[in-house]
This record gives structure tokens, C-alpha cells and sequence, in this order.
């Protein structure tokens, strides 16, 4: 699952880019918790990537009819102009 933010940045040059890698769980009520950071960007963008994943809502996963917690990971892309 990818996400794409598209930042604007005060700053001036080139543009920059890159990517979060998170862990999770989805709950089984569909909310992300425990999430941590796998592959970091540095630059205050691992928190914006917690921040907006954090928002989601999930379509939990089942075992035998019945919602269960599972692990996952979500790339979140940003490009920097």
C-alpha cells in the first residue's frame, strides 16, 4: 500500500524525494496502532507519515468470519519541490 503526499517546502533548489517504510497493526476494528518506523527520511517526514497513516482507517482482516489484528507495511512517497 503506498501513499503519496505531495509537500510544498520553503526552501529553494532541487527537489528531494524519497520514501517512509512503516510497520503496523490494523486492528480489528480497522485502526492502525503500534506504528513504528522500518526505512526512515529523515527531515521531520517519518512523523508526517505517522501522522497521515495514523488517520486511516482499515478493512480488517478475517479468520473465520471474524475480524483479526495483522501486520503490515505501508510505504508512504513524498516529493519535495
Amino acid at each position: 500500500m503506498t501513499l503519496i503526499l505531495n509537500t510544498p517546502t520553503p526552501r529553494a533548489g532541487p527537489s528531494y524525494q524519497g520514501s517512509v517504510l512503516l510497520w503496523l497493526v490494523v486492528a480489528p476494528n480497522g485502526r492502525p496502532r503500534n506504528i513504528r518506523v522500518q526505512r526512515s527520511l529523515g527531515m521531520g517526514l517519518d512523523e508526517k507519515a505517522i501522522e497521515a497513516v495514523s488517520q486511516w482507517r482499515f478493512q480488517p482482516a478475517t479468520l473465520n468470519g471474524q475480524p483479526v489484528a495483522v501486520q503490515i507495511n505501508v510505504e508512504v512517497s513524498f516529493r519535495l519541490y
